[in-house]
């Protein structure tokens, strides 16, 4: 039984009340995450040490599938916008499986940048396709009664947190083997989705237009008030991204090893999975939209704080890691304020019939401030600052991020 059936069974009024493809969507996060991080834990790996390349040669891979996965998403969304999500799901699926099973032959540069390539391609085809279709879909189900849209997105937030929790775990049992088969194994996962994609996901879905794709760039560039959310949601995504740039500092610095990291982030899974729903119920019963998204800002800003005020004391061993440990907690705090309510935003700031678009663009926009703020952040964490310093102005961030929310109304989940 896995941790998303559980906290299913633990809110059986949702359980009843969600349609079968908002389960199936929900249940295929899971499964996308499952798939995927049961492979990418272990990938810089195995580049490095099994096929000997360099560390900038294996940096340029790993940039390079994210680059082909968030900086194409408003392509897939597009495309999802145009033939609806039926087919770029399957598409997308089917590349996944093919760069998995190249990735695990691939014995030359060449080979293995072409597999990971595919391999962000895919995401870029079916996530935004199928996060639009879920957002769409959680406003139906707030408009028909059943409760607040961001209770979906949370849900939808908890299934992909479930999948890279126990995703890595499955690689790790499989590693024994060899990479090889690491790949082939998530290559399955797919295989299994895809398989159930063809069988299960409706040819139409009521309600949702084809759009042709031509012309709506041009109006997304002009929605002012959707530009700002992208800003912020990147603010909060370039404070996220953190946690594998300044946290393993931090963690080396206060132990003398990076052993610890592993338990903080099973702290900041744990957290999610279990507390992302009552934190969204009880926020979403008190506060709006944008102020969701202020109280998470703020909370991630502070646990930014939370380690620059400790760090002159120059504390090492457990104490040294308390700072780190608050900073995980109050940022995933953050992240479940948050991460829902943008996601439950976009339909409410999208033009009609695009919200593939959209949901894409977020995530591009945003990807392109993380790939644009990590590189200030490595020259920052390497200027010689007072320990201090680069986490007060990590911290600022999300603080200044505030400012930039476009104006919103109701209790969250309801625009």
């Amino acid at each position: 039984m896995t941790v998303l059936s559980i906290r299913l069974r633990k809110t059986p009024v949702e359980r009843t009340r969600l349609s079968p493809l908002l389960r199936l969507l929900i249940l295929t996060q899971l499964a996308f995450n499952i798939g995927f991080f049961a492979v990418l834990p272990f990938l810089s790996e195995h580049l490095g040490q099994s096929l000997g390349m360099a560390g900038w040669l294996v940096g340029l891979v790993l940039g390079l599938r994210t680059f082909s996965q968030q900086g194409l998403f408003v392509v897939g969304g597009a495309l999802a916008d145009r033939y609806g999500i039926r087919p770029v799901v399957l598409a997308g699926c089917g590349l996944r499986i093919a760069g998995f099973v190249w990735l695990g032959y691939a014995g030359q540069t060449w080979a293995v940048v072409g597999a990971v390539l595919l391999i962000g391609f895919a995401a870029a085809l079916f996530s935004p396709a199928v996060e639009s279709e879920v957002a769409r879909q959680a406003v139906v189900w707030e408009e028909t009664g059943a409760g607040s849209r961001t209770r979906v997105l949370a849900l939808f937030t908890v299934a992909g947190q479930a999948g890279a929790f126990l995703g890595p775990l499955l690689g790790a049992l499989l590693l024994a083997a060899d990479f090889r088969t690491v790949c082939l194994a998530g290559a399955g996962v797919f295989v299994l989705v895809l398989a159930g994609h063809a069988w299960l996901l409706p040819q139409h879905i009521p309600g949702r237009a084809r759009t042709r794709v031509r012309g709506g760039i041009r109006l997304l560039l002009r929605n002012r008030r959707f530009l700002a959310l992208c800003c912020a949601y990147g603010a909060y995504l370039l404070a996220y991204n953190q946690l594998y740039l300044a946290l393993p500092d931090e963690v080396q610095r206060a132990t003398g090893s990076q052993a610890a990291l592993a338990w903080l982030f099973a702290l900041s899974s744990l957290l999610v999975v279990t507390a992302q729903l009552p934190v969204t119920r009880w926020v979403g019963e008190r506060l709006s939209l944008r102020r969701s998204m202020v109280a998470g800002l703020v909370l991630i800003a502070a646990g930014f704080a939370t380690v620059a005020l400790a760090r002159p004391a120059g504390w090492t061993g457990t104490p040294g890691l308390l700072p780190a440990a608050g900073f995980v907690v109050l940022l995933t705090l953050g992240q479940m304020l948050v991460a829902p309510v943008a996601r439950a935003w976009v339909p409410d700031l999208a033009e009609e019939g695009r919200l593939g678009l959209y949901t894409g663009a977020l995530s591009s926009v945003s990807g392109l401030i993380v790939l644009i703020g990590s590189s200030a952040t490595g020259v920052l964490l390497d200027a010689g600052l007072p320990a201090a310093v680069p986490w007060l102005v990590l911290g600022a961030v999300p603080a200044v991020a505030v400012g930039l929310l476009p104006g919103g109304r109701g209790v969250a989940g309801r625009g």
